[in-house]
């Protein structure tokens, strides 16, 4: 078996995963659909992004598809690989956020994506990368604990030290420095991966997302029917702007495709509908709400005691 690079392999696994990751939400909100939105990249490629928007259970979803190509990478992309200056590229993946609308099911995002740049005459240079993270208002050990392991499941036939070297991996990356705290529980995180040859990196990769709705769905499930409250969504709608900073100041997804003529639509759909900012606030206390920061935005082994 070749291990060159087969983009058409790679793309027909993404499309095929944004299918069934939407099928998956519409049948846990039991209510709103997906309406795709299809576009073009003057520059090269385009993408479909499919928004779910005020359904029974999530107040927005989006998972996007994209396949974008170019003459010339964008300075986010060759600051710290400068072997890449000269390039031509293709780049794809799906990537997704889910806000739901109560504040007891956590907000979750995913991302799986594949790089190429080529030049004439020599080896293209290629990797995967992707991961999920979970990102909850109110925290609750049993869902922490189910997400962490079906995110040790996912690595699992790829080596005994992935897991633990991906979940570090998130919880550095989702770290708002300027805050000085976690973004949420973390979960797994990897770029620039190459190691193996290709079939095994794509292997992981489709491992990656193939997990992500069995670690989410039943958590959503879960929760979905919890009584809340206007102190609860008052919270919730607060942390959200945790998740606004983050993207705008931090995410590489987010500075790639704005610095690469991607569509701002599909690019800032995950961004939540609402959102707040207050000056200076503190939790009560002994709350719910203090527990979050002092138990769950704090990195953890949350596997230490589970089998």
């Amino acid at each position: 078996m070749s291990d060159r690079p087969n983009i058409d392999d790679v793309k027909a696994y993404l499309l095929g995963l944004q299918q069934s990751i939407c099928k998956a939400l519409e049948a846990e909100d039991g209510e709103a659909r997906f309406v795709a939105d299809s576009w073009d990249r003057p520059e090269g490629g385009g993408g479909t992004s499919r928004v779910m928007t005020n359904g029974k259970v999530f107040e927005q979803a989006g998972v996007n598809f994209s396949h974008v190509m170019g003459d010339k990478l964008p300075g986010s992309a060759t600051a710290h690989r400068s072997e890449l200056a000269g390039r031509s590229f293709e780049a794809m993946g799906v990537s997704l956020v889910i806000h739901p609308h109560n504040p007891y099911i956590p907000t979750s995002h995913a991302n799986v994506r594949f790089f190429i740049a080529s030049k004439e005459g020599e080896a293209p240079v290629w990797w995967f990368g992707g991961g999920f993270d979970l990102t909850p208002y109110y925290g609750f050990e049993d869902d922490a604990v189910h997400w962490h392991r079906t995110a040790r499941e996912a690595c699992a036939p790829f080596g005994d030290n992935v897991y633990h070297d991906y979940k570090k991996w998130c919880d550095d990356y989702f770290y708002l420095k300027h805050r000085d705290e976690p973004r949420g529980i973390g979960g797994l995180f990897f770029d620039d991966l190459n190691e193996g040859g290709f079939e095994h990196s794509f292997a992981l990769m489709q491992s990656v997302g193939n997990h992500y709705i069995d670690a989410y769905r039943p958590i959503v499930a879960r929760r979905k029917a919890t009584t809340y409250g206007e102190r609860e969504r008052d919270f919730q709608l607060y942390r959200r702007g945790r998740y606004v900073e983050f993207n705008l100041v931090y995410d590489r997804g987010t500075l790639f495709g704005l610095q690469s003529g991607g569509r701002t639509e599909s690019i800032l759909m995950s961004l939540p509908p609402l959102v707040k900012w207050r000056y200076n606030w503190q939790p009560e206390a002994g709350s719910a709400e203090a527990e979050l920061y002092e138990v769950f935005l704090k990195p953890r082994d949350w596997l230490a005691s589970s089998s």
